[in-house]
């Protein structure tokens, strides 16, 4: 699509607000209106409206899809969607760990223990932790915990959590980010170990390299939205 406005910018029903271009609203794909309790998220999805540039480009407007997404695809079913991320608490990535090298052992580690023993005493729960890919189930409380923790969320944060949680692997890091326990670079440096020693090891790969740029976009745009909700 090409652009056709001029001026894109937040308005407000006096309960909602909304983004307009040239006084008329943006709609979701569905035909909702896109309205976000959230000045500062209105006003930050305006921005992505107002920088763009001839055609739109939908990567470059992270915020306005995240919207779409809470609006069009979570709302009218959240408990469903809830329920998919949910799953991740039966598989969390940092429960699963290498069994060599040793300083992969560490980093990973040094990274991912602390989050545990948050989530420990966060959710009054404990976690089985293994070396290699055998899958190996979760205390049935835990899941049940880290479960409710998700199902509690509105629509517009089970939208920002979904790449958090899709993208890193762990919902016990995305829960961090989203509690304000773990800021959004510290969260991507401790889900990112695995990739950062390979590039190490193996060497610089620019397709490897891009692939895991736009997937830290992804997870900073999510963060971004989180903080931009409160």
């Amino acid at each position: 699509m090409k652009r056709f406005w001029t001026t894109a910018e937040a308005t407000s029903d006096g309960t909602y607000w909304g983004v307009a271009l040239d006084g008329r609203p943006v709609r979701t794909p569905a035909r909702s209106l896109l309205q976000v309790a959230s000045e500062p998220l209105a006003r930050a999805i305006a921005e992505e409206w107002q920088l763009v540039g001839e055609t739109i480009d939908p990567r470059a407007m992270p915020l306005t899809g995240l919207a779409n997404a809470a609006i069009d695809r979570v709302q009218p079913n959240p408990e469903a969607f809830a329920a998919t991320l949910a799953r991740y608490a039966e598989g969390d990535l940092l429960t699963y760990r290498a069994d060599s090298p040793q300083p992969l052992i560490d980093r990973q580690a040094a990274a991912w223990d602390p989050l545990l023993q948050w989530a420990r005493r966060r959710y009054d729960i404990d976690f089985t932790v293994t070396s290699g890919i055998t899958f190996v189930p979760q205390p049935p409380a835990t899941v049940a915990q880290l479960s409710h923790a998700v199902t509690t969320l509105d629509p517009f944060r089970l939208a920002a959590l979904s790449p958090l949680v899709t993208i890193g692997g762990s919902l016990v890091a995305a829960l961090a980010v989203l509690g304000g326990e773990l800021s959004p670079i510290d969260g991507w440096t401790a889900l990112t170990v695995d990739d950062t020693w390979q590039l190490e090891k193996w060497g610089s790969d620019a397709e490897a390299e891009l692939a895991l740029e736009n997937r830290r976009a992804d997870f900073m745009a999510a963060a971004r939205f989180l903080v931009l909700l409160s």
